[in-house]
C-alpha cells in the first residue's frame, strides 16, 4: 500500500509539471504534498511545497504560498543541511512581495518577516540590497510614499547582488511608485526601458503596460495607449494572478470604450472567486464600480452577465446597484488595510478610482 501511495504522489507531480501555473496545477501539488506527509516523506514534502510556493505566487494564490513557505521555513530551521538554502532565500522575496496584501496580517508580523529575511541573507553572505528593496516595496503597499522614496534613495547607493530581483521586476516597481505618486510624466519615463527597450521577464511587461494606459491617455496619446492595452491584454488574459491588471484595463476602457470594459468584466469577474489577494480584488472591484457608474449614464437596458457567486442576480439589470455593491466591496477592504497601515491612503485611492468618470 505504501509503495502505491508513494507512486501516486510522484504521478501527481508528473501531471502537475505538465500544466501551466494556475488552480488546477496547485490542486495537484497540494494533494501530492498531503500524500507525502501521510508517508512521513519530509524531504519530498519540502520539495513539493517549494513548487507550491512558486506556483501559488505567480497564479494569484499568495495565501497558499505563505502557508507552504512557513512550513518550509520550519523544516529548514530543524535541519538546514538537508535542504537547498538558495532556493528558500530566493522564494522569501515572493512572500514579502505579497504579504501586505492581507489586512489581517499586522505590521509587526510583516516587519518581523522582513528582518528575518535580512538576517538570513546576511548570514548567507548577501548584502542589504534586497532588504532595502523590499522596504521600498512594502512602503508602497502601506501607502507611505515618502518612506518609499527614502528607501529607494538608499537602495540606489548599494550594489546589486545575487539576491536582487531581475532588472525588469525592479523597473516595474519604479513605474508603480510613480503611478502611486500620480506623476504621469515620471510613470511613462520609468516605463521606457520596458515598453521601448524590451526589458522583460515572466511578468513584465504584462503588469507594467496597464499602469501607463491612463497616463498616456491624459497626455493626449490615446492611440499609443490603445496599442499597449491590446498588447497587454494578450499577455494577461489567461492567468488569475493578473486580477489587478485586468482591473486597470477596465479602468482605462471605462474612459475610452465602456462597453469593452463591461465585456472584460463579464469575462474575468469570476477570477476574484479564485484569487487570494485582498488588495488585488479590492482594486478590481474599485475599477468595476467606476465602470458601472459610467454605464449608468447610458440609456440602454443592461443585462449584465454576473459571476455565479454574485449574491443578488436581480442586480444584472441595474448598473447603479452593481456600482454600489462593488464599491462597498472595495471600500471595505480599503478600510481594513488603512486600519492596519495607520493611514487613509487605500480609502482615498479606491475613491479616486471609482470617481474617474
Amino acid at each position: 500500500m505504501s509503495m502505491n501511495t508513494e507512486r501516486d504522489y510522484e504521478e501527481l507531480l508528473d501531471e502537475a509539471y505538465g500544466l501551466p501555473n494556475g488552480h488546477a496545477k496547485l490542486q495537484l501539488l497540494e494533494e501530492a504534498a498531503r500524500i507525502a506527509d501521510s508517508l512521513g516523506e519530509v524531504e519530498a514534502g519540502y520539495e513539493i511545497r517549494g513548487e507550491i510556493v512558486e506556483t501559488a505566487s505567480f497564479s494569484g494564490f499568495p495565501r497558499t504560498a505563505l502557508v507552504a513557505f512557513s512550513w518550509q521555513l520550519g523544516q529548514f530551521d530543524k535541519n538546514p543541511a538537508m535542504y537547498d538554502e538558495w532556493t528558500l532565500l530566493w522564494s522569501y522575496k515572493w512572500i514579502l512581495g505579497n504579504v501586505a496584501a492581507f489586512p489581517e496580517i499586522e505590521r509587526a508580523q510583516i516587519d518581523s518577516l522582513l528582518e528575518d529575511m535580512r538576517r538570513r541573507y546576511l548570514e548567507a553572505g548577501y548584502s542589504d540590497y534586497a532588504y532595502h528593496y523590499y522596504r521600498f516595496v512594502l512602503a508602497i503597499d502601506y501607502g507611505e510614499l515618502d518612506e518609499a522614496e527614502q528607501a529607494l534613495n538608499q537602495l540606489k547607493t548599494l550594489p546589486r547582488d545575487g539576491m536582487a530581483d531581475c532588472d525588469a521586476c525592479e523597473q516595474n516597481e519604479f513605474v508603480d511608485f510613480w503611478a502611486q505618486r500620480q506623476n504621469d510624466e515620471q510613470t511613462i519615463q520609468m516605463a521606457q526601458p520596458i515598453i521601448k527597450e524590451g526589458m522583460s521577464c515572466a511578468e513584465v511587461p504584462h503588469v507594467t503596460l496597464p499602469k501607463v494606459l491612463m497616463p498616456l491617455y491624459r497626455q493626449g496619446k490615446q492611440a499609443e495607449a490603445d496599442k499597449y492595452q491590446k498588447k497587454s491584454y494578450k499577455l494577461i488574459h489567461d492567468n488569475t494572478d493578473f486580477v489587478q491588471s485586468i482591473g486597470e484595463h477596465i479602468g482605462y476602457l471605462t474612459v475610452t470604450d465602456p462597453y469593452k470594459a463591461l465585456e472584460l468584466f463579464e469575462k474575468h469577474a469570476h477570477w476574484t472567486d479564485l484569487n487570494e489577494a485582498p488588495i488585488d480584488k479590492m482594486l478590481f472591484h474599485a475599477y468595476t464600480s467606476g465602470m458601472f457608474k459610467r454605464l449608468a449614464q447610458e440609456t440602454v437596458q443592461f443585462n449584465v452577465k454576473l459571476p455565479s457567486s454574485y449574491p443578488h442576480p436581480e442586480h444584472a439589470t441595474d448598473v447603479n446597484r452593481l456600482a454600489a455593491y462593488y464599491g462597498e466591496l472595495a471600500t471595505d477592504v480599503a478600510r481594513k488595510l488603512d486600519l492596519r497601515n495607520g493611514n487613509s491612503y487605500q480609502s482615498e485611492h479606491v475613491k479616486r478610482l471609482m470617481d474617474t468618470v
